[in-house]
């Protein structure tokens, strides 16, 4: 099947160039090497092989599906939808197109994972080849890489592919930086390697000695932009890297693992809040791993990094390392496969709910942040696992369990603390949810959450509330439009119902942010005058309170400058 699909594939692409210069059939090769490297089936690699003859040759569907059946027919077409994304996001104003091509993808992909597989392969590659592009297409397919793909690759617990794309990407969207990179770590990089390379032996020496078999003990080097990432959370400071080159030690089964991990505190000393336990409690991408971070020879810190060669296997290649089988040799249905891909299934979902047109733009954001940000995971008390992004709050924590306890959302611990509903969650948090009597969010919940579900779910409720009480709720499009906007949605009609019991001075009217029909009221202890100078400052239920801008209590206001909003006296009511 492999040889027929190459056949096809070279006499479909005959007289076609890569920007490279080179024949055209050497990408779909270098697809179908990249994918047999993964231990992938026939019709993957096949596919592989054929993923551009619908997009770029005059071979339709139909022809293709007669000569190699339905599969891999339904791969190539979920592979030519995924490559519409970047040729939509170029020559389309709006996010229409683009969003809906997103969707027609996943939804490929939720069917069968081996879609996003061919995709990722075939993007590897044209990162490898990117410098024969245009600097323009090159920084825009470098940024799609970073925000998209290699995301997804993490997702997949490929993290091997992850650091690959990262590194390909990196000096194309950040050229200053990746070269700055490159020499501040290069006398770095050396010096540590010999370090650890020094230390190896001692090591080999002391599992040994405590009867561990040891599979392999190597050093690996950190990434390069996953070193830029973590330096700009250490205030750019290679002193506080700890990782920059770590050892891994690779044994026979678990309880060596932990064997080990004894043998290296016994003589090593740990670095306390260091040692993390990923074969107990698994990353959501199924990564498994013991790591900790000791003071070495000569008081240097090590990360040293313990698994199975299973392990290593899957934090290499992820979903891949796990490609299972019947019995019939066919291929086991991967939409319904293990707890590691389930968040395309909840990707596919996200997408059914969201709408086309204005929601679009946002939309898209809320992928990238609920989606393919960087993710920790956190515990309930009973150590059940929620996957989330980074920065996540434990009102999203909340939701993620289920909508109603998000709404009914009191107050949160972690780790047996109480925390404000605006802490962010740390891997490994264990977090418990204090309810409250009644389920009623807050409207300033929108300013706090970070997933879109909770957004979303948040915006739910009030348009519900809206239409039993009549009053206005905010919707996703006023929770991602620009404050006056907000403004004037949240007080507009709550004016009109009580217009009557606001103070409108004879000679004129506040504008507020230079928007009329919001509601107010004129602050009593100042009583501001058309000639003076305002602003105005956000109640909670009230409208706006008009201050003079001389007013003692509002200057006592500005140490929460969130809430003080521009103002100034319109020149007369019917301006």
């Amino acid at each position: 099947m492999i040889e027929k699909a190459y056949k096809f594939a070279e006499k479909a692409h005959t007289g076609q160039k890569r920007l490279s210069n080179e024949d055209y059939i050497i990408h779909p090769l270098h697809v179908a090497y990249f994918l047999a490297d993964l231990g992938l089936d026939s019709p993957t690699i096949a596919a592989g092989l054929l993923h551009d003859v619908i997009e770029d040759t005059s071979i339709t569907l139909v022809e293709l599906k007669k000569e190699f059946g339905e599969d891999i027919t339904f791969l190539v077409e979920g592979v030519t939808k995924l490559r519409k994304i970047t040729e939509v996001a170029s020559k389309e104003s709006s996010y229409g197109g683009h969003f809906e091509s997103l969707k027609k993808m996943f939804f490929a992909t939720a069917k069968d994972i081996r879609v996003i597989l061919i995709k990722l392969a075939d993007k590897y590659h044209n990162m490898e080849t990117l410098k024969f592009m245009a600097k323009a297409d090159q920084k825009r397919i470098a940024i799609e890489t970073l925000e998209i793909y290699a995301p997804i690759a993490a997702r997949l617990g490929m993290g091997r592919l992850k650091g690959q794309l990262e590194d390909l990407a990196f000096p194309y969207v950040y050229p200053k930086d990746y070269s700055w990179l490159l020499k501040k770590v290069k006398e770095k990089y050396s010096d540590r390697l010999n370090y650890i390379e020094r230390t190896k032996p001692m090591i080999k020496k002391y599992l040994k000695d405590a009867g561990i078999t040891i599979i392999d003990l190597n050093s690996r080097a950190k990434h390069y932009y996953s070193l830029y990432q973590k330096l700009n959370r250490k205030e750019m400071d290679l002193e506080k890297i700890h990782d920059l080159v770590a050892m891994r030690i690779m044994v026979p089964d678990i309880s060596s693992c932990y064997e080990a991990l004894g043998v290296i505190h016994k003589h090593y000393k740990p670095l306390p809040g260091l040692i993390k336990d990923y074969i107990a409690l698994p990353k959501p991408n199924g990564y498994q791993s013991l790591h900790t971070t000791v003071f070495c020879e000569k008081g240097r810190l090590v990360e040293i990094q313990i698994r199975t060669e299973n392990m290593h296997d899957y934090a290499e290649n992820g979903i891949a390392a796990h490609w299972a089988y019947s019995e019939s040799g066919k291929i086991r249905p991967v939409s319904a496969n293990t707890r590691e891909v389930q968040w395309v299934a909840q990707l596919k979902k996200f997408l059914e709910d969201s709408k086309t047109g204005e929601e679009d733009s946002s939309g898209l954001t809320a992928i990238k942040i609920d989606f393919f940000k960087n993710r920790i995971f956190a515990f309930t008390p009973k150590g059940d696992v929620k996957d989330l992004p980074e920065g996540a709050t434990p009102i999203d924590f909340a939701y993620a369990i289920h909508t109603d306890l998000g709404h009914a959302v009191k107050g949160a611990k972690v780790n047996g603390k109480i925390v404000s509903l605006v802490y962010e969650l740390k891997n490994g948090d264990v977090i418990e949810i204090i309810k409250g009597k009644e389920k009623k969010p807050s409207f300033d919940w929108l300013k706090i959450v970070k997933t879109a579900f909770a957004r979303r779910s948040i915006n739910s409720w009030f348009r519900e509330y809206r239409d039993k009480t009549s009053d206005v709720a905010p919707t996703s499009d006023v929770v991602n439009s620009s404050p006056k906007q907000k403004f004037r949605h949240r007080f507009q009609t709550k004016r009109q119902t009580s217009v009557q019991n606001v103070k409108v001075p004879k000679t004129g009217e506040p504008l507020i942010a230079g928007q009329r029909g919001l509601l107010y009221k004129i602050a009593k202890c100042c009583s501001p005058k058309p000639d003076q100078k305002i602003k105005g400052y956000m109640t909670l239920n009230q409208g706006v309170s008009i201050h003079a801008v001389t007013c003692a209590n509002l200057k006592k206001a500005n140490g929460n400058g969130k809430r003080v909003i521009a103002a100034n006296w319109s020149r007369s009511i019917n301006n």
